[in-house]
């Protein structure tokens, strides 16, 4: 097979690559001429090269969406979420042994995420997410007209966008729901597909052609794969004149690669790398608490995708008793290598210069241990926070002499605070958003969603259509 390296090495590989396609503006774009390679595992997969005269949709055409009724669009994206059916969509299936070479998490994880993804394509989620982000649906539909409190008249329009969407590599199921949004506002839409998955996009875009091959949601999609950082692409479609906005999920090096081409009328809405924690009051800690249910609250929040998500949460800040939070310590322990919906057993091991760091605090009087570093589970008990970053299911639970302690360690890098008892959310909840925290939960429930709510401390359908005004002063 003639490829090109992507890493520009002539080292042949002993094992083939897998087979990624492109799907553009309504068609299926085959082909093996490049190799890339995954991010987390290594495995090459080829592909086909870019077109970019056929991804970019020049301004002088209108957005194929722009005059379809939301409540058209709606109708289609429900459709196609019921078609998103694993056991019976040919292209999900095909995706699914794809994505297990070439993403972390485990096979049966993934299986989970896919069937769970429809419900972002639900008549529910849909319209909770129109009615929460905008008090003037109609304005994605056209111009609505309004009168200021100068009797002065004028109309404004929520304009179809377009979007270039950096999606995220540690959920396959993740692009679902940004194809849903990039639908809901009419966007025209480039999917730039993450190396752990550059396969489910397509997968639900061929379920949408299957549909209706002309339909204009389809024909504003397009999905594809370069490495982050080629400026050899970038430098090109990273230009106001081809988006109005880049919605990004990613690790900070991808965030910061984008700033560097940000100017006037190129926007970036920002899903940047958070962190999750738990908050937990002396109440559970006494001698007759339920420590084995909030030992499985914390442990199921610790342990979403592994704990390779922004909502895992890494650190647990404990106030109370030291005995009954070394007991809360053991069995938050147990509850680790358990299998669930989205963790396995055994997460992947965690880096070498993260468990060197816990052999070193093993050695002093800091620290208390439960547990193994061997992806099974570790619990660290210390009185201030770790400066590493725990992962491969490993808890932080930090004793301090009260919650309130716990707001300085609160910014706007923490994305989902779990807190028990349930009482004390509406305590710390106004504390926490003034320290830059985005979303209070009770303990157990990170996972959970309220239907319509932000994300991020922000709106995002709002802040990606292009807000129009026609004024008649």
């Amino acid at each position: 097979m003639n490829a090109i390296l992507q890493d520009n090495s002539a080292e042949v590989r002993e094992k083939p690559p897998v087979q990624a396609a492109y799907f553009v503006r309504g068609k299926l774009v085959a082909g093996d001429e490049v190799v890339h390679r995954s991010r987390d595992l290594g495995i090459d997969f080829a592909a086909p090269k870019i077109d970019l005269n056929a991804v970019i949709q020049p301004r002088a055409e209108l957005p194929p969406m722009l005059d379809v009724p939301i409540a058209e669009i709606i109708d289609f994206l429900v459709e196609t979420g019921e078609r998103l059916d694993l056991d019976r969509n040919a292209y999900l299936q095909e995706a699914l042994e794809l994505v297990v070479e070439t993403n972390p998490l485990p096979r049966r994880i993934v299986e989970n995420l896919y069937r769970g993804a429809r419900l972002y394509m639900s008549r529910e989620f849909l319209e909770a997410s129109i009615a929460a982000n905008f008090a003037e649906p109609a304005a994605l539909d056209g111009w609505i007209e309004r009168t200021d409190a100068h009797g002065q008249k004028g109309a404004i329009r929520a304009f179809p966008p377009r979007i270039l969407h950096m999606l995220a590599g540690n959920s396959p199921s993740g692009c679902v729901n940004s194809i849903a949004q990039g639908a809901l506002v009419k966007a025209v839409n480039l999917f730039k597909m993450p190396s752990s998955d550059p396969f489910t996009t397509v997968a639900v875009l061929r379920t949408m052609a299957d549909i209706d091959p002309e339909h204009p949601v389809v024909h504003s999609m397009s999905a594809v794969y370069w490495r982050g950082g080629d400026e050899r692409i970038e430098r090109t479609l990273y230009r106001p004149q081809y988006f109005d906005k880049i919605a990004a999920w990613g690790g900070g090096d991808a965030i910061n690669n984008v700033i560097r081409y940000l100017g006037p009328g190129l926007e970036l809405v920002s899903f940047n790398p958070k962190t999750s924690i738990s908050m937990i009051g002396s109440e559970a800690f006494e001698a007759d608490a339920p420590v084995d249910e909030i030992a499985e609250r914390a442990a199921s929040d610790a342990t979403i995708f592994n704990q390779d998500a922004c909502v895992a949460s890494r650190f647990v800040y404990v106030e109370g008793d030291r005995e009954g939070i070394e007991r809360f310590c053991a069995k938050l322990a147990e509850r680790l290598p358990v299998d669930r919906d989205t963790a396995s057993i055994k997460a992947p091991l965690m880096p070498g210069n993260v468990r060197e760091e816990i052999e070193m605090l093993e050695m002093t009087d800091e620290c208390r241990l439960w547990g193994r570093p061997d992806g099974s589970g570790m619990v660290i008990l210390t009185d201030e926070p770790v400066s590493f970053h725990p992962t491969g299911k490993t808890v932080n639970v930090v004793h301090l002499a009260t919650l309130d302690d716990a707001i300085r360690y609160v910014n706007v890098a923490t994305q989902t605070i779990g807190v028990y008892p349930d009482a004390r959310k509406a305590v710390l909840r106004d504390r926490c958003a003034s320290a830059g925290g985005q979303r209070v939960v009770r303990l157990g429930s990170a996972r959970a969603h309220l239907l319509g709510n932000p994300h991020d401390a922000m709106y995002p359908l709002q802040r990606f259509v292009h807000w129009m005004s026609d004024e008649a002063i």
